[in-house]
């Protein structure tokens, strides 16, 4: 053996490793190579994420890596490759409750990722303009933003909340949906195989699965987005194609004109979702009166809360500097009290042994994203929100300086004056400066 110009291997027989890959593929039941199994990885490697069933790490799965990489893509690609169980994983929610997660191992987020590699490009064309969810190019903002223009024109809103939505995905619907899109083998087993695929429990119980794609895989969001595109995208462009909306996931907005329209908008879709076996949830699905200074009718709800941001009337100041009330988002209440319960957490008046700087430098990544987030619209809302992280620097400031220890006052004033002196300190300072506008 020998090395070509490009730097292959050449053996005797004249093949090199590229023709001897592309004989390895064609004697195999299905077309996968290995380079989209080495490019899923460093997908899933860049995305990081905890270890699924067999506790398996990013750093231990790189320990053998082209070893478990040629596993994998032998598997995938004899059509042999069975995905373990997922781990399950509940997160409390903001509002109470938890949330289920499904945790895969991370050969199989690999392999997951391979196939949503395949499967994306054929789906995202199809895909409606307002669904905002999972989507190469579109965001959460473009949803609050989309949804706050709409509240301007249409008096009445439908916020929807589909009841276990992720756990209630009819199998049979999804992959009739799946066939109408690929015809790709490879797909089709893979993607049955992971809606089979058990769940592992807390307790080392393992749980069958008829219905659901576990909420923390890979190709979930994709497979979740494809369902509601047939169950509610394109049922509402034919059915009610007068009514816009913004779906993200299963979180969805619906702007009426009048209440009558979003009564019978809601019944309809109560038996749509009936016909397709999800359930709206009862107590969250809810019809709101979008009020402003130019709307003066009454009704019992005037606010709901989409991705984060509480919409109701507030007031505002126009560019020509006319305060007016306007229907407006701006960040929750839900999404305020868990900042609030983190940064209670930190406990950093307790670590007055820490620098200043030191403890900026940890927590400013944090603290961006925060603002990045939820200082898009009305950033005046999150003055109140860190007012509660401002009063545990003065507690730091009381328990690093022993004469300030009983005077609040005097470490307010010293808090403030810092934050004069280095302004850019605390990411969230920046308030300060521009205004919270």
């Amino acid at each position: 053996m020998g090395l070509d110009r490009r730097g292959d291997v050449v053996r005797h027989d004249g093949t090199d490793n590229r023709q001897r890959e592309d004989l390895t593929r064609h004697a195999k039941p299905f077309d996968i190579s290995k380079r989209e199994v080495w490019e899923a990885y460093k997908k899933v490697k860049a995305n990081r994420g905890a270890a699924g069933v067999d506790g398996q790490t990013i750093a231990e799965f790189e320990s053998r890596l082209a070893d478990n990489l040629y596993k994998l893509w032998n598997r995938l690609a004899s059509g042999s490759y069975q995905p373990p169980p997922v781990r399950r994983v509940e997160i409390p929610k903001a509002g109470g409750g938890v949330r289920p997660l499904g945790i895969p191992t991370i050969a199989d987020r690999v392999a997951q990722t391979v196939v949503k590699q395949r499967l994306e490009p054929q789906l995202e064309p199809c895909f409606h303009p307002d669904s905002y969810g999972y989507r190469p190019g579109r965001s959460a903002h473009q949803a609050v933003a989309a949804a706050r223009e709409r509240c301007w024109q249409y008096a009445w809103v439908l916020d929807l909340d589909i009841k276990g939505f992720f756990d209630s995905i009819d199998h049979a619907l999804l992959m009739k949906a799946i066939r109408h899109h690929t015809k790709c083998k490879a797909t089709l087993l893979y993607v049955e195989r992971w809606l089979r695929a058990p769940v592992s429990l807390a307790d080392g119980a393992t749980q069958q699965r008829d219905a659901g794609t576990p909420q923390g895989g890979v190709i979930s969001p994709l497979l979740a987005n494809l369902f509601l595109h047939y169950v509610f995208d394109e049922w509402m462009r034919r059915s009610h194609p007068g009514v816009p909306f913004e779906r993200y996931a299963d979180d969805v907005v619906c702007h009426c004109r009048t209440l009558d329209e979003a009564q019978a908008l809601k019944a309809a879709l109560e038996e749509r979702m009936t016909q397709c076996f999800l359930v709206l949830h009862p107590q969250k699905t809810q019809i709101v009166y979008c009020r402003d200074g130019n709307r003066k009718g009454t009704y019992s709800v005037y606010q709901f809360e989409f991705l984060g941001y509480c919409f109701r009337p507030r007031f505002a100041r126009s560019r020509a500097g006319v305060v007016f009330l306007g229907f407006l988002p701006a960040i929750s209440p839900t999404a305020a009290k868990a900042i609030r319960q983190t940064v209670r957490r930190w406990r950093l008046h307790c670590r007055h042994t820490t620098e200043l700087a030191d403890m900026a430098r940890e927590i400013n990544p944090v603290l961006k994203g925060w603002l990045n987030y939820y200082g898009r619209f009305y950033r005046s809302a999150l003055h109140a929100v860190f007012d509660s992280l401002d009063q545990y620097l003065v507690r730091w400031v009381r328990r690093k300086y022993k004469r300030l220890k009983f005077k609040v006052s005097r470490a307010r004033e010293l808090v403030v004056k810092i934050r004069h002196l280095r302004p850019n300190l605390f990411a969230h300072w920046a308030l300060a400066q521009d205004g919270g506008q």
